[in-house]
């Protein structure tokens, strides 16, 4: 499996688990928001600093962004509800 379609598909996973909006999260990484829509599908490819500070500010391991999905994971519903208002 391409390791950009993990990372991204962990990114936005554990994001919506945690109620976080993608604004939030760019404000937490110091990265643009726009990046980090990059990130979620998958069309930029981060380096490992920008990972790191992504992890941080999803407050888990970085080892985490690198879980293998389920099977089923390009079709799971909580993937598609991402978006959420920002808390700003």
């Amino acid at each position: 499996m391409d390791v950009r379609f993990i990372v991204a598909w962990n990114i936005r996973r554990i994001r919506v688990l945690r109620g976080i909006a993608q604004d939030d999260l760019a404000l937490s990484a110091g990265v643009e928001r726009a990046y980090v829509g990059h990130l979620e599908r998958g069309s930029k490819n981060p380096t490992i600093e920008t990972l790191q500070k992504i992890a941080g500010a999803l407050d888990c391991k970085i080892a985490e962004l690198f879980q293998e999905p389920p099977e089923n994971a390009e079709k799971l519903k909580v993937l598609k509800s991402g978006r959420k208002k920002s808390h700003r």
